[in-house]
């Protein structure tokens, strides 16, 4: 929808927008001419003004982070996410696990989730052939709202299936110039795609930019919430 007609939308359904602070404080973004019932010409010029600034802040965004991905894998660099357990541990940790220690012990250990560990181990586990009642239950989707800019980068990212399923099937929640894309996938998934912008923290290349690092970590904060 374009943003005039979300301000005519605003102005049938007779809510009022205005900028409470900075540079526009005071601006009544629903103002219209009393006789032609129009929105005021200033307010319509101010309004695709501050939407075609914030259409080109995302495109530079998403520019800088191509660039920033081309210019890693020119130096070498994968993308993707990394092992969660480095190979110099594997074998430490596949000895400890024959030894008798838990996936638990070990995963706390190495700070990194029991799944690491289990792929790490998976040809020592013993064969479950149990019945359904000894099977885990399956994940539960739950409901996160991911930061705009992690969005953008994780959609020019390669993704699993569930992964882009779940950014595909998003709902997109306007905030100011900015929006969350509220996704709905398994602790598993919402997992992955926290890794899968792992770069945006830094390393890898690719330049630091501190809004970006901020949105992830936001995202972080709410993944790790979930029940492991």
């Amino acid at each position: 929808m374009h943003t005039l007609d979300v301000l005519d939308v605003l102005h049938r359904d007779q809510v009022a927008l205005r900028i409470h602070d900075g540079a526009f404080s005071a601006m009544d973004l629903t103002a219209r001419h009393p006789r032609t019932g129009e929105l005021l010409s200033t307010v319509k010029f101010m309004v695709q003004a501050l939407a075609a600034a914030g259409e080109l802040q995302r495109d530079l965004q998403r520019e800088l982070t191509y660039d920033g991905l081309r210019a890693a894998e020119a130096k070498g660099s994968k993308g993707g996410r990394r092992p969660a357990v480095a190979a110099s541990k594997t074998d430490d940790v596949r000895t400890a696990y024959l030894e008798g220690r838990s996936i638990a012990a070990l995963a706390r250990e190495h700070r990194v989730s029991r799944g690491a560990i289990r792929t790490a181990v998976a040809d020592l586990l013993p064969d479950h052939t149990a019945s359904e009642e000894d099977a885990p239950a399956p994940e539960v989707p739950v409901t996160l709202d991911m930061p705009g800019k992690v969005a953008d980068y994780l959609r020019a990212t390669e993704l699993e299936p569930a992964e882009r399923a779940a950014l595909d099937q998003g709902v997109t929640v306007r905030r100011g110039q900015g929006y969350t894309l509220r996704v709905t996938a398994v602790p598993a998934v919402h997992r992955q795609l926290l890794d899968r912008c792992q770069p945006l923290d830094g390393g890898q290349g690719l330049p630091v930019v501190p809004a970006q690092r901020k949105a992830r970590r936001e995202y972080e904060n709410r993944v790790s919430t979930l029940t492991p």
